[in-house]
C-alpha cells in the first residue's frame, strides 16, 4: 500500500472541547502517529479559516487523507466533506472523530478526557488508509409531492407547493380538510374569526388545479427512496359519489338515524348517519357512516336518503379503493390529539356536568356549534361563574412533562370570550406560570387583566359538587391553593374548563414506522436536528410540519409548513438527487440465497433474483443501515465505508493508544 499522507485537524470548539480536553497535547500526539504528515488545531474548524486550513494542506502538502477531531458528524460532516472536495480530495477520504459529544461533554476529568480524545482520534487515523474513494449515486427525481394531513399545516404546505407549479396529493383521513382549527371560534391574540381565515385557504386548496385532494383516505404503505417514493393510499368508501354529490344536505335531513354523537362538536350534539362534517367542509360532500347506517349494518331501512338525493349520488355498493401514487417527496403533517383529561380523576371530567374540555368549550362558543355560540350550562342557563384550569395533562410528571405552549393563551382567549358574551360572569384563571411567549401575546395577557378576570396562581387540586355552604350548594367547587396569597380557596362556579395540553396522536408510532422515521421520547415525530433541520427527518425526502413534530401555535405551524414546503421544493425542483454511496452490496459469487437479508431489510432495498438464486441490493433504495450486514451468517453483504477491515482497524487504533 502506498504511503498515505494524513492531515489531522483538532477543533477547540471555543471551550466546548478545549475547556476539558488538552487540545495542544492531542495535536502534538497526533503529529507523531504513523502516516500523519500535518497536525493542526484551530479554535473553530467549521469556520471559513478552519476549512481553508484543510484546503491549503491538500493542495500544498499533498494530503491524501484527512481527519477532523471536532463535534458530531451529524452536525458538520457535510461541511468538512465539502471543504475536502473543494481542495481536490475525495470527500469520503475524510473522517470525523467526535471528541465533543463523545468525550469533552461527557467526561468530568480533564486528563481522562484528553486520553479518551487520543483514543477516538487514533481510531480514525488507523482506519483512514483503508478508506476508498466513493462517489455519490445520482438518481432521477419525481417532481410530484404528497402532503399527509389536511390541517392548517398540510393545507399551507400544499398551497405553497402548488403555487410553485408542483403536482400535490393532499391526503386527509377525515371526510373534510381543516383539522382542529376548523373547530375554533377565534384565534389569539388578534381574535380573528378562525373560520374567516381558514376557510379561504381550504377553498383555495379545493379549487387549486395542482392539488389532487384525497379526503377520507389513509396512507397504508410507503416504498422507495428519496426522489422516488411509491405510496399506497386507501380511499375509504363514502357510499356517496363525490363527483355527483352537490353537498345539498338533503340526504342528512332524510336520514332516519339521527342520534349519532357528532365528532366535530366533540359529542355535544348529534348528527345523522348521512352527514356533512361542518358547513364549510372541503370537499363539501356527504358521507355515510358505515357503522351507523341501517342499510350498511344489515338492518331494515326504507332508504329515504335515496329518494331525497336528486342527483342519485348515493351508492351503497361502493367499496374501499387502494391507489398507488408516485412522488419525489412527502410532507407529514398529521397534527395532534387533545390530551384526554379523563385519567385526571380529581377534576371529575366525564362524571360531573359542566366540566368541559377546551375543545368542547371551543364548540360551545362557536356560532356554528351546538348552542349557536351561546355559552350555556347543561341546564340551558348561562353560567354566573367559570373556572379555567391551566396545565391539565401538561407540565405533570404523571402524564406529560412538557409545556404544550398554547394552553395559557387559549385559556386567556376563553376568558375574553366569556366576558364578551356574559359581562357579569366571574371568570377565574387558575395557572402555574403564565407563558405568553409570542408576538402580541404579553399585550393580550395585560388586556385580560383589565377585563376583571381573576388570576389565581396555583394548580387546582380538585373539582367537586359537594357544597359546604349555601353559596356552594348545587354548584361545582374548585379547590385551589393560591400561592400568591398563601391560602387555600374554594371557588363556587357553574362551569369548569380544563385546558388540556396537546398530545401526540395515538397512532403516531405506527405512522412514523410507515414513513421510515422515529418518535422522540414524548411521542412526537423526531426531526433530523432540533435546531438546524427541524422539518427534515432521518429519511431523506420526507419532511414533517406542525404539531405532529411538537406543540406549537398557528403562526409557528404555518411557518414550519412553509419551511417543509421549501425543503420539498428544493428537492423535487431538480431533475436528479445525489444519494449517499455508503450503502450495502452483495457479492453474487458468495451469496447462498437464504433470503434472510431480504426479509430483514427495513427499506425493502434487497430483492431476490429468482433466475440467479441470489439476493441483490437496489442501490437507490438502500439507506446504509447495515441490518443486512449484521444479519448474514456468512458475512456476504458488506457496506461501503463500513467494511469489516475498516471497523477492525478502528478498534485496533483505539486500543493501541
Amino acid at each position: 500500500m502506498a504511503q498515505e499522507k494524513i492531515g489531522v485537524y483538532v477543533c477547540h470548539c471555543g471551550t466546548n472541547i478545549a475547556g476539558k480536553v488538552d487540545v495542544e497535547e492531542v495535536t502534538r500526539w497526533a503529529a507523531e502517529q504513523p502516516n500523519v504528515a500535518v497536525a493542526r488545531n484551530y479554535k473553530y474548524m467549521c469556520s471559513d479559516p478552519g476549512q481553508d486550513l484543510i484546503k491549503q494542506d491538500i493542495k500544498e502538502h499533498g494530503i491524501t487523507r484527512a481527519v477532523v477531531a471536532a463535534c458530531s458528524p451529524t452536525m458538520h460532516e457535510p461541511t468538512f466533506r465539502k471543504a475536502a472536495a473543494d481542495g481536490g480530495l475525495n470527500p469520503y477520504l475524510l473522517q470525523m472523530a467526535n471528541i465533543r459529544e463523545h468525550c469533552s461533554w461527557v467526561t468530568v476529568d480533564g486528563e481522562a478526557a484528553t486520553a479518551k480524545a487520543k483514543r477516538i482520534l487514533g481510531a480514525q487515523i488507523h482506519r483512514l488508509p483503508l478508506n476508498e474513494p466513493l462517489d455519490p449515486i445520482e438518481v432521477p427525481v419525481n417532481p410530484n409531492v404528497m402532503v399527509v394531513g389536511g390541517g392548517i399545516a398540510g393545507i399551507e404546505a400544499a398551497l405553497k407547493l402548488a403555487q410553485a407549479g408542483k403536482k400535490v396529493y393532499l391526503v386527509e383521513r377525515d371526510p373534510s380538510i381543516g383539522g382542529h382549527m376548523a373547530m375554533f371560534d377565534k384565534t389569539f391574540p388578534t381574535l380573528d374569526c378562525a373560520a374567516c381565515i381558514l376557510t379561504p385557504k381550504m377553498s383555495a386548496a379545493g379549487k387549486e388545479p395542482h392539488i389532487e385532494m384525497l379526503a377520507y383516505s389513509e396512507v397504508t404503505e410507503v416504498e422507495g427512496y428519496v426522489g422516488n417514493f411509491k405510496v399506497k393510499v386507501r380511499k375509504k368508501a363514502r357510499y356517496v359519489d363525490i363527483d355527483t354529490c352537490t353537498g345539498c344536505g338533503l340526504c342528512t335531513e332524510a336520514c332516519v338515524v339521527r342520534k349519532v354523537p357528532n365528532e366535530f362538536d366533540r359529542g355535544l350534539s348529534k348528527r345523522a348517519a348521512a352527514y356533512i362534517p361542518f358547513p364549510q367542509a372541503v370537499p363539501l360532500r356527504a358521507t355515510i357512516d358505515p357503522t351507523r347506517c341501517l342499510t350498511l349494518t344489515g338492518k331494515k331501512c326504507k332508504q329515504p336518503c335515496l329518494t331525497a338525493c336528486g342527483p342519485g349520488a348515493i351508492d351503497f355498493d361502493q367499496k374501499d379503493e387502494e391507489i398507488e401514487v408516485e412522488v419525489g417527496a412527502i410532507i407529514v403533517a398529521t397534527g395532534f390529539e387533545l390530551w384526554d383529561p379523563t385519567p385526571e380523576k380529581r377534576y371529575s371530567y366525564g362524571k360531573l356536568d359542566n366540566v368541559l374540555s377546551s375543545l368542547e368549550f371551543e364548540r360551545i362558543s362557536n356560532a356554528s356549534g351546538p348552542t349557536g355560540g351561546h355559552i350555556l350550562c347543561k341546564n340551558g342557563e348561562p353560567p354566573k361563574a367559570v373556572a379555567i384550569l391551566h396545565c391539565v395533562g401538561s407540565r405533570d410528571e404523571n402524564y406529560q412533562e412538557f409545556c404544550s405552549r398554547v394552553c395559557c393563551m387559549y385559556s386567556l382567549k376563553f376568558a375574553h370570550l366569556i366576558k364578551e358574551h356574559l359581562p357579569e360572569c366571574e371568570v377565574y384563571e387558575c395557572y402555574i406560570d403564565m407563558r405568553t411567549y409570542g408576538k402580541g401575546y404579553e399585550e393580550f395577557y395585560k388586556r385580560l387583566m383589565n377585563e376583571d378576570v381573576h388570576f389565581i396562581r396555583g394548580r387546582a387540586a380538585e373539582v367537586t359538587d359537594v357544597g359546604l355552604s349555601p353559596t356552594e350548594e348545587g354548584r361545582l367547587v374548585v379547590k385551589v391553593e393560591d400561592t400568591l396569597l398563601g391560602i387555600t380557596r374554594r371557588l363556587p362556579v357553574d362551569m369548569v374548563i380544563l385546558s388540556s395540553g396537546l398530545a401526540p396522536r395515538s397512532d403516531a408510532k405506527e405512522t412514523a414506522q410507515t414513513f421510515g422515521f422515529g418518535c422522540s421520547a414524548n411521542g412526537f415525530y423526531l426531526e433530523r436536528h432540533p435546531k438546524l433541520e427541524p422539518v427534515s427527518t432521518v429519511t431523506d425526502g420526507i419532511f414533517i410540519a406542525g404539531c405532529c413534530q411538537y406543540p406549537k401555535d398557528i403562526p409557528d405551524t404555518v411557518a414550519q409548513a412553509g419551511a417543509a414546503a421549501a425543503g420539498a421544493l428544493a428537492l423535487v425542483d431538480n431533475p436528479t438527487v445525489n444519494v449517499e454511496p455508503t450503502i450495502s452490496y452483495i457479492d453474487p459469487e458468495k451469496c447462498s440465497g437464504c433470503h434472510i437479508c431480504v426479509g430483514l431489510c427495513p427499506h425493502a432495498a434487497i430483492q431476490y433474483n429468482e433466475e440467479k438464486g441470489v439476493a441483490e441490493v437496489i442501490t437507490a433504495a438502500c439507506k446504509g443501515c447495515g441490518v443486512c450486514v449484521a444479519a448474514c451468517a456468512s458475512g456476504v453483504p458488506q457496506q461501503r465505508g463500513y467494511l469489516d477491515e475498516q471497523i477492525f482497524a478502528e478498534i485496533e487504533g483505539a486500543l493501541a493508544v
